[in-house]
């Protein structure tokens, strides 16, 4: 009952003024009384994914708590991991304003953020305040003004900040709001960025005692060849693993809506099925080899069974959970 009458109030408002707002409030008020608002228990189903343990399959995606400054709010949802940023070794303000906007419709989102976060040592405070002992995801990114020959080390500087304190360390090379990000994608960038990753983890392994997996966040906007070449690269890279997809530029399933023509990336229902082909096209692709993270358009128990079916070990809600609140997870993860 509490979130609809919720999101109806933010649904009047501005959309990031509302998300801020959100997020400002779940900080706060996390550990008072007023958690029981949307604090829930779920059902125990376990599950083990590149050594690691979860409660359940369900997870948030990153993007909505860019700053881990709400990692106790979410897990008292009864999320089975959640991942924080995107995060960037300086902070950086993103995109100009207006650059979120909802497209109700479709149950939909546009956004061009830009990577806008405080900064990866403001983020690696707040985890270390986290009472919350799941498993915590760490998505990182290079800054707008890196250029992509130098993007690299933006990546390994941030890995060197997290790797103490993750989970899993997820690679973002696809988010379409940073000029060229997508560029790292393919053929010889990509290659180079993760064998610079995965030399970073082995030396990070030793130097911390512990092995943290790493995975990389690719985008829905490939053809089946495109696919075939990232997954070869991701197996050849030894990769731990791999979240498809990102948000979508294909704007076909909402036009004449109002905001369609905005830019940045869609998600929501409308990425749902490019996001499921990609992901079915990667299973076959890497086989058993690397576990699959699956997300976009998840919106209820039988488009999460879906991307199960398609061969995703792991799923993550964002969009969906926008518009439906932590009843949404209750669903799914009964269901499963």
């Amino acid at each position: 009952m509490f979130y609809p009458i919720a999101q109806k109030l933010m649904f009047a408002c501005d959309a990031e003024w509302s998300h801020n707002f959100a997020l400002g409030g779940l900080k706060r008020l996390a550990h008072t009384p007023v958690a029981a608002l949307w604090r829930q228990a779920l059902p125990l189903k376990p599950v083990t994914v590149a050594g690691m343990h979860f409660d359940n399959p369900l997870g948030l995606a990153a993007g909505l708590d860019k700053n881990a400054e709400c990692i106790d709010a979410f897990g008292q949802m009864g999320f089975g991991f959640i991942e924080v940023g995107t995060v960037t070794p300086k902070p950086q303000q993103g995109n100009d304003k207006p650059r979120i906007f909802r497209l109700p419709q479709s149950q939909a989102i546009i956004n061009r953020m830009g990577f806008n976060n405080k900064g990866v040592d403001y983020l690696v405070e707040n985890v270390k305040k986290a009472s919350y002992k799941g498993v915590l995801g760490i998505n990182i990114g290079k800054n707008k003004d890196t250029p992509n020959e130098q993007g690299k080390d933006d990546y390994v500087h941030c890995m060197r900040k997290v790797y103490a304190h993750a989970s899993y360390i997820t690679v973002n090379i696809s988010s379409p709001n940073t000029p060229g990000l997508r560029d790292l994608q393919f053929g010889d960038a990509l290659y180079d960025l993760l064998q610079s990753v995965k030399n970073e983890q082995l030396d990070l392994q030793v130097q911390h005692d512990k092995y943290v997996p790493v995975f990389v966040k690719i985008a829905p906007d490939m053809d089946l060849v495109a696919v075939n070449q990232v997954a070869e690269t991701l197996l050849k890279s030894k990769m731990d693993g791999v979240i498809a997809t990102n948000t979508t530029l294909d704007r076909s399933l909402v036009q004449g809506q109002r905001y369609a023509a905005e830019a940045g990336g869609l998600s929501g229902l409308p990425v749902r099925d490019k996001s499921t082909e990609v992901l079915r096209q990667l299973r076959a692709a890497v086989g058993s080899a690397m576990p699959i993270i699956g997300v976009g358009g998840i919106s209820d128990a039988q488009s999460a069974q879906d991307k199960l079916n398609a061969g995703a070990n792991l799923l993550q809600v964002y969009t969906g959970f926008i518009y439906k609140g932590p009843p949404l997870l209750k669903q799914i993860v009964t269901s499963l």
